[in-house]
């Protein structure tokens, strides 16, 4: 697909009237001087990461949902104590509940290598049972400033692709070197003072401060989503852009409970002409997701929506692409959990080149995965009718 005057000259009056509808309580600050780099596959992914640790000289920032004791995690611990060796400060913060199944020998030799832990969302009697429902799902790293590292990747061999055939995941990840580096780091620190210092007054942290590059012409905007905002910025962001397509919407997400909202958003996409593709899990690591995702299937597919399902690899990848140049891509799923009680970190891309990159790849998994029909998926039985129902009552708390 070709960027034409016609198509932008469509687009851009729609977009902002959209935005002055929603009127967000802050909009995202727009980076137009970076360079990003789609990194499609584990294998690649942890070797630039790697690769970046070992050249780090001052700083190095993770943030993690899920860290496993495997492989991958001995790779990662072993890069963060070489850091720490050469004088690099080095600060992890970890998802308490992501991480149970994570010994904590792991975490006690990391802090005696000197890495500087933050473990988000302990456990405490005093926040009743709120606590047990927020997560910090962000995947974030930053070196030295200037290079961050992000997407759909947690830290463990299904997601670098050496573990059983079954059990690897089929995911995305990119970097960014520019202007925009500058501000997810500063969304780390807010998560790191925050965490650290729940009643207390919060104390700024020292951080270097490193020069703004000029390194490429990507645009770049920053979304971070958590529970704490009065209004989801994840889902708006997603709707915004569903709401500003002329041509072609391609999404691919692992856990699809999207909400009337973005429902509405899809169908009213394809009434004004755009190809809406989705790209879904046909198996799960977490099954009751599938029955949850599908519900909303017959309504999509009569309204003209192409849903595919993947399924040699577990599909997870969170991107959409608009009219192959903009691309929403990130932490973030199409659920409720994402939109409301997860603190996300998505990235809003404006680049031909990057979009070009997306498209290709999300047509090559959809030309492999298997088209849903709705003849056969209206024929499914009785009692998967039966579950699906069930499972609905509970869809805000998947």
């Amino acid at each position: 697909m070709r960027t034409n005057h016609l198509k932008h000259t469509k687009r851009l009056p729609r977009f902002i009237r959209l935005l002055g509808r929603l009127r967000p309580l802050d909009l995202p600050v727009t980076h137009r001087h970076n360079t990003v780099e789609l990194f499609h596959g584990g294998r690649s992914f942890f070797e630039a990461l790697f690769t970046a640790m070992r050249s780090a000289e001052r700083t190095i920032h993770l943030e993690y949902y899920l860290i496993h004791d495997d492989r991958i995690g001995a790779d990662l611990a072993h890069e963060l104590a070489a850091a720490v060796h050469r004088g690099v400060t080095v600060k992890l913060i970890y998802d308490y509940i992501g991480c149970l199944d994570t010994p904590a020998s792991y975490f006690k030799k990391l802090i005696k290598k000197g890495v500087e832990l933050l473990a988000f969302n302990v456990p405490s009697f005093k926040r009743g049972v709120y606590w047990f429902d927020k997560r910090d799902h962000r995947k974030m790293t930053i070196v030295d400033g200037t290079v961050a590292f992000l997407g759909g990747f947690n830290i463990g061999n299904e997601y670098a692709g050496c573990s059983a055939d079954k059990h690897i995941f089929r995911d995305l990840g990119f970097s960014i070197r520019g202007e925009a580096v500058c501000e997810l780091e500063t969304i780390f620190f807010e998560t790191w003072n925050g965490e650290r210092s729940d009643t207390a007054t919060l104390k700024p942290v020292d951080r270097p401060r490193h020069p703004v590059s000029k390194v490429g012409d990507a645009a770049v905007n920053i979304i971070s989503g958590g529970p704490r905002q009065r209004r989801s910025y994840i889902r708006e962001a997603f709707q915004v852009n569903i709401a500003s397509a002329t041509e072609e919407i391609l999404i691919a997400t692992p856990y699809f409970v999207p909400g009337p909202r973005i429902i509405r958003s899809m169908l009213r996409a394809v009434r004004r002409g755009v190809r809406v593709r989705l790209l879904l899990p046909a198996r799960s690591d977490v099954r009751l997701m599938l029955l949850l995702g599908r519900i909303s299937y017959a309504t999509l597919l009569r309204g003209g929506v192409e849903i595919f399902e993947l399924e040699r690899e577990i599909l997870h990848a969170k991107v959409m692409l608009i009219d192959s140049e903009r691309t929403v891509i990130g932490s973030a799923n199409l659920d409720q959990r994402s939109f409301h009680r997860n603190f996300e970190i998505n990235c809003l891309v404006d680049n031909v080149q990057f979009g070009g990159q997306i498209r290709e790849l999300l047509l090559e998994e959809i030309a492999a995965s298997n088209p849903v029909e709705l003849d056969v998926h209206e024929r499914r039985g009785l009692f998967v009718r039966f579950m699906e129902r069930v499972v609905s009552l509970f869809a805000w708390f998947a």
